[in-house]
C-alpha cells in the first residue's frame, strides 16, 4: 500500500463528505432533519454496527490469507537450504546438478514467479526447476544406507515445498469475492448518506464537520487497510517482498563455496536457463 496515495484517498473522501454535509446544513432545520433523533440514532446505530462486523470480519479472513502467504514463502524459503543439505548426502552424480538446480528454482522465485504475483497474477503453471529437480532425481541410483536414506528424505521435503509454494501463491488473485466489496462500499455509502440527514443548522459547523469527518475517515482507512491485506504482493508499505528466498539464497551461496561446489549453474542471475 502506497501510504502517499492512502493519505491522498482517506483526505479526499474526508473533505468531500465534510463539504456535503455543510452544504446540507445551510438549509437543514434546527435540531436536524429527525423529528426524533434517539429513534434515528438507534437505526444509525444499528446499520453502523452491522457494516463494521462485518467489515471486522472480512479483515480477519483477509489478514488469515495474507499471513498464509507469509508463512508459505518463508516455509519454501527454508525447505530451499534444508534440500541443499540433503543433496549433499545424494549420490555424488545427482548431488551438484541438484544442488544448482535447487539455486535456479529460487532465483526462479525471486525474479520471475514474484513480480508475475505482484502485477495480479497467479504463477499456476508449475516452476520450470521443479520439473529439472525431478527429471534429476529419477536419475537418481541410491547404493548406501545414507543415500537411501537421503532420498527419501528428499521427496518429504519435495512435498513441504510444494505445499508451501501452494501457501504462498495463495494469495496472489485475492479472496474477497466482488459481491462481498459490493455490499461493503454500498453500506459505507449509505452510512456518509444517513449522517447527511443528522446536519444541524443549530449545530456548530466545526463539530459536524468532525462527527462525519471522523466516520468517514475511519471507514476510508479501514477499506484501504482491507485491499492492503487482500492483495499482499505489492512493492508497497507492508506488502510482502521476496525477502526470505534471498536470504536462503545467500547461505546457499556460501554453503556451496565451503564445500567447494564452483561448477557454472543451469541459470542466469535472474533464474532463466543458459
Amino acid at each position: 500500500m502506497n501510504l502517499v496515495w492512502a493519505s491522498l484517498i482517506i483526505a479526499a473522501a474526508t473533505g468531500a463528505a465534510v463539504a456535503a454535509i455543510l452544504l446540507v446544513r445551510r438549509r437543514a432545520p434546527d435540531g436536524s432533519y429527525f423529528h426524533d433523533g434517539d429513534r434515528a440514532a438507534g437505526v444509525f446505530g444499528v446499520i453502523a454496527t452491522g457494516f463494521f462486523l462485518l467489515l471486522g470480519f472480512i479483515i480477519f479472513l483477509a489478514f488469515s490469507s495474507y499471513d498464509q502467504s507469509r508463512n508459505g514463502a518463508e516455509t519454501e524459503a527454508l525447505v530451499v537450504v534444508q534440500q541443499f543439505e540433503t543433496a549433499q548426502f545424494m549420490p555424488p552424480p545427482i548431488s551438484g546438478p541438484l544442488a544448482g538446480e535447487l539455486v535456479c528454482y529460487g532465483r526462479s522465485v525471486v525474479h520471475d514467479e514474484w513480480p508475475r504475483m505482484e502485477a495480479g497474477g497467479r504463477s499456476n503453471s508449475i516452476n520450470p526447476w521443479a520439473l529439472a529437480l525431478f527429471r534429476t532425481l529419477k536419475s537418481a541410483k541410491p547404493a548406501t544406507a545414507s543415500e537411501e536414506a537421503a532420498y527419501s528424505k528428499w521427496l518429504d521435503q519435495t512435498s513441504d515445498r510444494e505445499e508451501a509454494r501452494r501457501d504462498r501463491i495463495h494469495g496472489a488473485d485475492g479472496i474477497i469475492p466482488g459481491p462481498l466489496w459490493l455490499v461493503l462500499f454500498f453500506s459505507a455509502a449509505l452510512i456518509v448518506v444517513f449522517m447527511l440527514f443528522f446536519a444541524d443548522s443549530g449545530e456548530r459547523a466545526v463539530v459536524q464537520a468532525l462527527q462525519i469527518g471522523s466516520v468517514v475517515a475511519v471507514i476510508a482507512a479501514s477499506l484501504l487497510v482491507l485491499r492492503a491485506l487482500d492483495t499482499p504482493f505489492h512493492e508497497g508499505f507492508g506488502g510482502l517482498r521476496p525477502a526470505a528466498m534471498e536470504r536462503n539464497l545467500r547461505i546457499v551461496g556460501e554453503a556451496m563455496r565451503a564445500v567447494g561446489m564452483r561448477g557454472p549453474l543451469p541459470c542466469d542471475a535472474r533464474g532463466a536457463a543458459r
